[in-house]
């Protein structure tokens, strides 16, 4: 039985996330919490709130074992795009994009 957790409208691009979560895919819970520790990007902060909130899923409410826990599946999708225009020379406006991504990271026990 898997324990997963979700985080929905985080105002960071899908792309940047997706960079970090391919380095904890398959990883045991200790070494994920290592990897994010010291990954240098703003993904990371997001993705090590959610991965926590996953353990914490499986330690209360499936009584697993902290210590047998490795992130089975985690993913990250699209969410709605917000968009702005920013003013550009003789009347021109060009479109911003402020995309926000939905994670999800599912863990289970060895």
């Amino acid at each position: 039985m898997e324990a997963k957790a979700v985080a929905k409208y985080v105002r960071i691009a899908p792309r940047k996330v997706r960079v970090v979560m391919d380095l904890i895919r398959g990883k045991s819970v200790v070494d994920a919490f290592a990897i994010l520790k010291f990954t240098p990007k703003v993904g990371a902060e997001a993705i090590e709130k959610v991965l926590k909130s996953a353990v914490a899923n499986a330690e209360n409410n499936f009584d697993m074992n902290v210590d047998n826990l490795y992130v089975s599946s985690c993913f990250v999708d699209q969410g709605p795009t917000m968009k702005r225009i920013h003013p550009r020379s003789r009347g021109q406006a060009f479109k911003i994009l402020k995309r926000s991504s939905h994670i999800t990271v599912a863990v289970d026990e060895k």
